[in-house]
């Protein structure tokens, strides 16, 4: 049995090109997917030991996304403008986002107030006299 290598390149767009030995790029098609069913897609699923699907164990095991993250991305802030705009260590957000510590009772209080409406802690921050400061370690 005789082994042919290819050598194919992805474009930005997510096509396949296979790389001729002249340098030239020909398209390489996709292939059709061949159409499923549920109970289908369940035994492929099973039969796969690289990637078994998760039982409700193992995502009982695995670590939840910190409530400041996932607010912090929905706000579009980096963690340094967050930090600032909400008056927050930034030591804190770091250490809350990689699961090193969690917020107290007082904290979390405050970001289910910033998650309610980020808008109005922000102004009411502003008209305490309250800029936002530079982001400090």
């Amino acid at each position: 049995m005789s082994e042919t290598t290819i050598i194919a390149r992805r474009h930005a767009d997510g096509s396949l090109w296979r790389v001729m030995p002249d340098g030239r790029e020909v398209p390489i098609p996709p292939a059709p997917m061949r159409p499923m069913t549920d109970a289908e897609v369940e035994e492929a699923a099973a039969a796969d030991p690289d990637c078994q699907p998760l039982t409700d164990e193992d995502m009982a095991r695995m670590p939840r996304v910190p409530q400041a993250r996932r607010l912090r991305r929905a706000l579009r802030l980096t963690q340094e403008e967050f930090s600032a705009r909400y008056h927050i260590p930034l030591g804190s957000v770091r250490d809350w986002e990689q699961g090193r510590t969690q917020p107290d009772q007082t904290a979390l209080a405050y970001l289910r107030a910033i998650a309610g409406d980020a808008d109005a802690v922000w102004r009411a921050l502003e008209k305490a006299g309250e800029r936002p400061r530079p982001a400090a370690e």
